[in-house]
């Protein structure tokens, strides 16, 4: 049986997850819309999310029971809807914890395979427990339970991969398989238009950095915000940074901006939802985008800012070193240290023409290794090995 036959033979595929268009609000958010878009000529696929009712997918909810319960029971509740509307599929694939327990108790259900692809994992995430409390030892066991139960494992990374295999030994390491995120070279690219970043007072005339992304421990953005007192005076920073994952860290960061804008201009904080163009424009007209991560499977967004011709200095952790080449599309530091970041953003920032050279490398390198077709087929292949097998 082929994904890629006829009607009548295409795998139906359950494709499982929190996120999906128009509520994103992270990396696995994109993924799966892409993914999705996708696959949809591949396989016979139906979009289980999580929120709002909508028409390009199922939306479930969680119990009105627990509306007063830690969080992580309302998810886990919801996981039960998707797990009982898994009847007719071929197999379900799921995208994060918040998923991965629908996958897993659906595929013992109705007798299906479950494909988990790892977009971050738990134990490698204890600030989590700040924002979930006691839901966090709740999340780390649906991830565990799932990945370990899994017909097989997607890790966005080889770092990813690693880490699957340490963090859960138990697993067997031929079912954990490698296909990156990816990124839609079309849609993301130069944008010659200035009215975003004039509306937003950046200045064309000088330097500019930029970061997109949570609020979160992981994310690094205080590590960032540290950094940007040993930049070169002219140099702005603009924070596109909004949903702090607890107040204690919103007013953690809310407190270094203050202290940051009393010694330099140039500071601007975009801390509302912003769209995908206005991105876009942001990025186009950086002289670099800043990753300062202190964890990150792959980082799609720095995929984003490849394509859109920008160079990048990240975070030598996870899966970056795989997507940003160290000299050639951008710069990689220690995670966790301002200064070298510091030293690295100066030193593109006194280049503009090397910065510029980076960018256009990075966009080719989007663009031939990155494509969401290719990674859509490569999914498509694993889907009918793991039906075949089942």
């Amino acid at each position: 049986m082929s994904a890629a036959g006829s009607e009548a033979d295409r795998l139906t595929v359950a494709l499982l997850t929190r996120e999906y268009p128009p509520e994103v609000y992270g990396g696995a958010g994109v993924h799966v819309e892409y993914l999705a878009r996708e696959l949809a000529p591949i396989v016979d696929l139906t979009v289980h999310c999580m929120g709002k009712p909508r028409s390009n997918a199922v939306a479930h909810s969680p119990w009105s029971l627990l509306s007063e319960a830690n969080p992580a029971l309302q998810f886990l509740s919801t996981d039960l809807s998707m797990a009982a509307a898994l009847e007719g599929a071929n197999l379900a694939h799921s995208h994060t914890w918040y998923a991965n327990l629908a996958g897993h108790v659906g595929g013992l259900l109705h007798g299906i395979p479950h494909i988990v692809t790892t977009h971050s994992l738990e134990p490698l995430r204890p600030w989590k427990a700040e924002q979930l409390g006691g839901g966090y030892a709740l999340s780390s066991w649906a991830e565990k339970v799932s990945i370990e139960g899994a017909a097989a494992v997607i890790a966005v990374s080889e770092g990813m991969r690693a880490d699957v295999l340490a963090a859960y030994p138990a697993v067997d390491p031929a079912k954990v398989h490698v296909i990156y995120n990816g990124i839609d070279s079309e849609q993301y690219a130069p944008d010659p238009a200035t009215d975003v970043v004039e509306r937003y007072g950046v200045d064309l005339t000088k330097p500019s950095v930029v970061f997109v992304g949570r609020i979160t421990r992981q994310k690094g953005v205080p590590v960032l915000l540290r950094a940007a007192a040993h930049l070169d005076p002219e140099v702005q920073l603009v924070l596109c940074a909004g949903a702090p994952d607890t107040p204690e860290l919103g007013a953690e960061v809310a407190e270094l901006v203050e202290e940051l804008r009393k010694t330099r201009t140039g500071v601007i904080w975009l801390s509302g939802m912003l769209s995908k163009r206005e991105v876009i424009q942001l990025l186009s007209h950086s002289t670099l985008f800043a990753c300062p991560s202190v964890y990150e499977p792959l980082g799609i967004v720095n995929l984003e800012a490849m394509a859109c011709g920008t160079a990048v200095v990240a975070s030598k952790t996870g899966g970056i070193p795989e997507v940003v080449a160290d000299g050639e599309t951008g710069l990689l530091v220690r995670p966790d240290e301002p200064e070298p970041l510091a030293e690295a953003i100066n030193s593109l920032t006194r280049e503009p023409d090397r910065a510029a050279a980076m960018g256009r490398a990075g966009r080719e390198r989007a663009q031939t290794l990155f494509d969401w077709g290719r990674i859509a087929r490569q999914t498509a292949d694993l889907y009918e090995s793991v039906v075949a097998r089942s």
